[in-house]
């Protein structure tokens, strides 16, 4: 597993690429690579997923923990170039529904929804 610095920092919003595997046995890394780069920015952090070749429940979890932790501090953390065995998982678990999502994700009855989904720019409740 890798974690790279990524995108534009015109753009005002902090970016990292996550590359290989994310599972348990890279999951104590990526955690805390992730909480850093939570802890010293401002702005949505957008994680480029494109490199992302495979993940378990811990790497999942990794996500959801920086995710709470980005909201805690007023900040977003938003999915790009999300693979799409990965937009399935976040569909089949309604992740989806309250993680920031940018890209194609595909639905249970096969529709697609390009661009941002509605309702994951805001979240009503955080998970425990």
């Amino acid at each position: 597993m890798e974690i790279r610095t990524a995108g534009d920092p015109a753009d005002g919003h902090a970016g990292l690429a996550v590359e290989g595997r994310l599972d348990v046995r890279t999951a104590a890394d990526a955690r805390a690579r992730l909480h850093q780069a939570v802890d010293s920015g401002a702005g949505d952090l957008v994680l480029d997923l494109s490199g992302l070749e495979s993940w378990d429940a811990t790497g999942l979890g990794v996500i959801m923990g920086t995710h709470r932790r980005a909201g805690r501090l007023g900040r977003r953390l938003v999915l790009r170039d999300v693979p799409p065995q990965l937009q399935r998982l976040l569909v089949a678990t309604r992740l989806h529904r309250i993680l920031a999502v940018e890209g194609m994700v595909i639905e249970p009855l096969g529709a697609t929804l390009s661009g941002p989904l509605p309702g994951v720019q805001s979240v009503a409740a955080p998970l425990l």
